[in-house]
């Protein structure tokens, strides 16, 4: 644990920090006295890392500066374990959360390392990894012109692509690797893949990361998973996966001024519960 965020302030020290989340994947400070956003935001502006743009299906809102909540979707729904922007060509490696205001009824953000996800798939289903792998993923996603506040996915294009432009979003789409076909309704789907299975990332001893967004976007009402040439994944793969997940997965109670760093790449998360993420 680091005794105080000032060291933090020298290079040395945030390149030392940064050596212990991605060999750790987490990191949580507790008691540092964080008390609200613009606390967490110097926490944030301290390491000087690089800001990515939100694209994805969640609703969130904007706090102060480079914080945001994690999404202002109904609380009665369940976010499935992810990797951040995992989609995106650019996926953020690092995720940084503060608990403002504990959840009373203990909400909670489960964790899981994704190289024990692949390590266990492996193990139960070898031969349908690497047919996965190899013929790799493409997924959909329904969107509509505005933002649906009852559904935890329910951030519409123009909220999404920042533009009720509908050639500029296009343009914005395709830079992120997706395509996007419009609906007569206003909506729009984008297509995004061919996506791998799983993937290798420096410093983590060569092990496969569990990357990929199957769970969360298989078989739903506005989404799909497929492999690349338009073949279902067998259920029994998916349902797995997702007992899998929610085995491995490690949970802990928030606490006011909690502050959890979250290496992205590394592992899967879900269940943000009343805490403002950066």
């Amino acid at each position: 644990m680091v005794r105080s965020l000032a060291v933090l302030q020298d290079f040395k020290n945030k390149d030392w920090f940064e050596q212990v989340l991605i060999r750790n994947s987490v990191v949580l400070l507790r008691g540092f006295d964080v008390k609200n956003a613009e606390d967490f935001n110097d926490i944030i502006k301290a390491f000087s890392w690089d800001d990515i743009r939100y694209i994805g299906p969640g609703l969130p809102t904007h706090v102060y500066k480079r914080v945001w909540t994690a999404n202002e979707g109904p609380l009665s729904e369940f976010i499935y374990y992810h990797h951040e922007m995992v989609l995106i060509k650019e996926s953020p490696k690092k995720v940084v959360f503060f608990c403002e205001i504990p959840p009373p009824e203990g909400g909670q953000t489960p964790f899981v390392p994704s190289f024990r996800v692949t390590e266990r798939m492996l193990e139960e289903f070898p031969e349908a990894v690497e047919e996965v792998e190899a013929k790799r993923l493409k997924y959909t996603f329904t969107a509509l012109s505005k933002d649906d506040t009852s559904s935890m996915r329910g951030r519409g294009w123009e909220d999404a692509f920042g533009t009720s432009d509908k050639a500029e979003a296009g343009r914005r789409a395709k830079a992120l690797g997706m395509e996007m076909e419009w609906l007569p309704g206003g909506g729009v789907k984008t297509i995004l893949g061919p996506g791998s299975l799983t993937e290798v990332f420096g410093g983590r001893k060569g092990r496969r990361m569990w990357f990929n967004t199957v769970v969360s976007m298989h078989g739903k009402e506005t989404s799909s998973a497929v492999l690349a040439d338009g073949t279902e994944i067998p259920e029994t793969f998916v349902k797995r996966y997702e007992h899998i997940v929610a085995e491995e997965s490690i949970q802990f109670k928030w606490e006011k001024g909690d502050v959890l760093f979250l290496a992205s790449s590394f592992s899967l998360a879900a269940g943000y519960s009343n805490c403002v993420v950066c």
